[in-house]
């Protein structure tokens, strides 16, 4: 299904493809995101008069209006508010595809048909990963442990307890109030900036269906020496095992030094001071087994849904290879392993990696194999050499910041891959950029050969209740 037109068409991708300077009301989206707020304001001017969960103009609904700004809105209309949003994003790739020439449009002006908004099976306290900033709060006091309302920018941040908040579990909510506790406690004070001193940093927790919880905090060294280090580190374990935490009942409690904003095991070890190395979670009748920095979908019974159709639009036969990138733990491969011949994954992170072999031999699946490495690194190599004649089916779960333009090139060029599924939870940030050069036609000068593959299907899943953000599932065949 080649796009007509190349030589002239290339030009207009290369410009499609050229980073320009926008604004903010220009975004994909961005009418619809200004419908959300008018639809709460609406919600919030109904309940006038009625009893509000959280009081007027306070700290807590700020905050709750800040990081879910659905929350106010009934269910069923956050979905349409979200379903909107996601048009406005399709209608934006499809203008962009009209300019290459792609004549395919559905009734109603888009490239491809939209399916309704899949809700999410739970709605309140859905996410099974929470992360707490150390700072100043409401009160002033450097020691609050919460979310931050304003920005580092415009150097108004201040951080509020998450006790409201309505995404998330109760459980993360104590061990957060429990942290907060232990380090009002303690003589060393909290690292807001890093050249300013301080040692206290932000706190993870992740939890399962199981009941297990794993607790992670980050702590700056500054210049303390390694027996300073493990006393502090003695009184983080005792108070949330023997003292006022022990009523988490922390199944890991995990400790990690950092000099950076974000460090990865490899950059800085996880130190396990208690419990278990690991949590696990059931998915789809599968045990998997968790490490602290490794991705999981944050809502578990959403995940459960994403991956049933998953498996239904990869439309996986026996003799199907299963190509999963960005795999994280495995859950996407291991969950279709048993409709297909082989899986093979692809993932940065090392220890999600170990997690995921782990999962494969403890759940009796042999037909996976999974790559340590940069995609744009092992994918090219994986591909280049690709002679396999069975039907060869891609899946990419990336994060925010999208693939890389290199595996984008290794994609294209592969013509046993008809047919992609790509999984984004912000189709409208660098998202579009790799559905824009899967679907250019062919351009020697970046490399992008091969057929380009055309969308055929957007079907939106609710991950994220209450806020803005929804995950969106776009099927592209060639």
């Amino acid at each position: 299904m080649a796009l007509p037109h190349a030589s002239m068409l290339t030009r207009r991708c290369l410009r499609l493809l050229t980073p320009q300077p926008t604004l903010l009301s220009s975004l994909p989206g961005w009418e619809c995101r200004q419908l959300a707020g008018e639809r709460a304001a609406k919600w919030r001017r109904k309940k006038d008069g009625e009893s509000c969960s959280l009081p007027a103009s306070s700290w807590e609904e700020r905050l709750a209006d800040a990081v879910t700004p659905l929350w106010r809105l009934p269910y069923q209309e956050q979905l349409q508010v979200k379903y909107e949003s996601l048009r406005e994003v399709l209608q934006t790739l499809t203008s962009h595809l009209a300019e290459l020439g792609g004549g395919v449009r559905e009734p109603g002006g888009l490239c491809c048909p939209l399916q309704p908004v899949v809700p999410s099976p739970i709605v309140d306290g859905y996410r099974n990963k929470s992360t707490f900033s150390v700072n100043r709060g409401p009160d002033g006091n450097p020691k609050t442990v919460g979310l931050y309302v304003g920005t580092g920018r415009a150097r108004n941040i201040v951080c509020v307890g998450a006790d409201h908040m309505k995404n998330i579990p109760l459980k993360h909510k104590q061990v957060a109030q429990c942290y907060e506790q232990f380090i009002r406690r303690s003589p060393l004070g909290s690292c807001i900036l890093f050249h300013e001193g301080g040692h206290w940093r932000e706190l993870v927790v992740r939890t399962s269906q199981h009941g297990h919880a794993m607790a992670i905090v980050t702590f700056h060294p500054q210049q303390l020496g390694q027996e300073a280090l493990a006393a502090q580190k003695a009184l983080l374990k005792e108070f949330f095992t023997c003292g006022p935490g022990a009523a988490c009942a922390l199944t890991s409690l995990y400790f990690q030094e950092s000099t950076m904003t974000r460090c990865s095991h490899e950059q800085s070890p996880f130190q396990l001071l208690h419990g278990e190395p690991h949590i696990f979670e059931d998915v789809l009748g599968l045990k998997f087994r968790i490490s602290p920095d490794a991705f999981f979908q944050v809502n578990t019974s959403g995940a459960e849904v994403l991956y049933r159709a998953v498996r239904e639009l990869s439309q996986a036969a026996g003799d199907t290879v299963l190509l999963d990138i960005c795999c994280g733990t495995g859950t996407i491969g291991l969950s279709l392993a048993h409709h297909v011949s082989k899986v093979i994954g692809v993932e940065i992170v090392q220890k999600a990696i170990e997690d995921a072999r782990w999962n494969a031999a403890f759940n009796g699946i042999s037909n996976c194999e999974f790559h340590s490495g940069k995609a744009e690194a092992v994918l090219p190599a994986l591909l280049s050499s690709w002679e396999d004649a069975r039907p060869l089916v891609a899946v990419v779960n990336p994060s925010r910041a999208g693939i890389h333009h290199r595996v984008v090139r290794a994609i294209r060029s592969c013509g046993a891959i008809r047919r992609l599924l790509y999984i984004s939870c912000k189709p409208e940030g660098e998202a579009m950029r790799n559905f824009l050069e899967l679907c250019c036609p062919p351009d020697p000068g970046k490399k992008l050969e091969g057929e380009p593959f055309v969308p055929t299907l957007a079907v939106p899943f609710d991950m994220f209740p209450h806020t803005a953000h929804c995950e969106l599932v776009l099927l592209f065949v060639r």
